[in-house]
């Protein structure tokens, strides 16, 4: 990429001529007047675009900040979980100690069960897209792929995030609609066998959480900490889930943020674990 960066350059000096020639053929706007315009605009907006340049540093720096603190509670969460179960169980009445046993175990189950099927799926998913990408003729295809991979632990704004910056880097590259085209058509293709082949064998029931919890997960991890926050929303919202279920005074709560139970099974993920020899 930096050595095709002089290349990614001239075409977007291509795209500002060919936008200029379209100004000045609609609204008779003169190319020189056009700069003109646009330097009196950069001049009035200088203030706000250091600004918006400090402000874009520092929340990448503060993401990555964010990230390396998230991996140190991980381990520290792991290297220590046989302590706080013990504090758990000590806080909790002898009579209750069983289920509250449970109900750590059941957890724990789900947290891990979530976090193996989803770097697998990602897995998955970074060979599709790669092959994809270099099929559709997207230079650095696999640098792509991977990048869109791992967006896809922020659901549903991940993955559009990814094919975004992946059409901008297309069309910096000189990319034709051909291209566009190839990418679209692998996000429609990757996003169509995830929802019904890889979510259903890979991730499978370990978080049985609604669509309409799950984004208000998303945003309140966001309000909370960020992106690492809407990472850890979902495996998060599964923990809540199976305490919810267990204690009877909140499973109402836990009956909110779950799916739905249907007694038919007729739905291509049933379909697709049947003949994978799973059973509901």
């Amino acid at each position: 990429m930096t050595e095709d960066f002089s290349k990614m350059k001239q075409n977007f000096s291509q795209y500002k001529t060919n936008a200029e020639k379209y100004i000045e053929k609609q609204f008779s706007i003169p190319p020189k007047k056009q700069e003109e315009l646009l330097k009196q605009q950069q001049q009035s907006s200088g203030g706000q675009a250091s600004g918006m340049a400090s402000a874009v540093g520092s929340s990448i720096s503060g993401f990555l900040v964010d990230m390396i603190i998230v991996l140190v509670y991980i381990f520290l969460l792991l290297f220590f979980r046989g302590h706080l179960k013990r504090f758990i169980l000590k806080i909790v009445p002898a009579d209750g100690q069983e289920k509250a046993g449970k109900i750590i175990n059941d957890a724990s189950k789900v947290a891990s069960k979530y976090l193996s099927g989803m770097a697998l799926m990602i897995f998955l998913l970074w060979i599709m897209y790669g092959i994809g990408f270099s099929i559709a003729g997207v230079k650095n295809g696999i640098f792509f792929g991977i990048l869109c991979g791992l967006l896809e632990i922020i659901p549903f704004i991940g993955n559009i995030t990814g094919t975004g910056l992946t059409i901008l880097m297309a069309l910096a590259q000189g990319g034709g609609s051909g291209i566009i085209i190839g990418v679209l058509v692998t996000y429609a293709v990757v996003q169509f066998l995830q929802t019904y082949i890889l979510e259903p064998l890979v991730v499978g029931s370990a978080v049985q959480i609604n669509p309409l919890s799950t984004i208000v997960g998303l945003v309140v991890g966001e309000l909370v900490w960020g992106i690492p926050g809407m990472v850890l929303a979902i495996p998060a919202l599964g923990i809540l889930k199976i305490v919810f279920d267990n204690i009877d005074s909140l499973k109402p709560y836990g009956y909110l943020i779950g799916e739905e139970k249907k007694k038919d099974d007729n739905n291509m993920g049933e379909k697709i674990k049947r003949l994978f020899g799973r059973k509901k």
